[in-house]
């Protein structure tokens, strides 16, 4: 009988450099009328929990048109092509904070929206070693460092919004590199 559901056909239709709609055409027992299903095809990407030397968290505000408004988010982006996450990591760190990487830790990669999204997260601790006097930060970003206490009244206040990277310090913390104790309401 074969085992169900079955992909019958998949498309892939180009949308921008950084998307891709895939269509999936889905039969979930023999013989029935098969279903169309959506998703987003993207290059996986990296988040990053990152603690300075002085025990504060770089997190980075941005405009985004999806929601049109500023938010505030960890310092994260898109793999590139043959690149390693880990790379990713270092690499973006920098670009987005001005912080080198000192030790990095994988926490794991998880699938952001197993409904509408076929990429992967990789998630990441690292402690940074000091910013360098005269380090910039990418284009159209502000930077601010902050303790787990304030990123902690952040996310209760709703500031601190995008719940990827909330899950990414719930990984960090689980993992022993921040006490989530310190997260508490103010």
């Amino acid at each position: 009988m074969g085992e169900y559901p079955k992909i019958k056909s998949r498309r892939t239709i180009d949308i921008s450099p950084w998307m891709k709609v895939i269509e999936r055409e889905v039969e979930f027992r023999a013989g029935a009328k098969p279903e169309l299903y959506h998703a987003v095809g993207q290059q996986d990407y990296i988040a990053i929990v990152a603690l300075t030397p002085d025990g504060r968290i770089p997190i980075v505000q941005q405009y985004r048109p999806a929601v049109e408004r500023k938010t505030w988010e960890l310092p994260a982006g898109m793999t590139e092509a043959g690149e390693e996450p880990a790379r990713t990591c270092e690499r973006e760190l920098l670009e987005e904070t001005g912080y080198p990487a000192k030790a990095v830790h994988a926490l794991g990669s998880f699938a952001p929206c197993t409904a509408r999204l076929s990429n992967m997260v990789h998630t990441f601790f690292v402690e940074t070693d000091w910013r360098p006097a005269g380090a910039s930060v990418e284009a159209g970003l502000e930077l601010n460092l902050v303790s787990p206490a304030e990123l902690g009244a952040m996310i209760y206040s709703g500031e601190f919004s995008l719940q990827l990277h909330i899950g990414a310090l719930m990984l960090a913390g689980m993992r022993g590199f921040l006490n989530l104790a310190d997260f508490q309401a103010r």
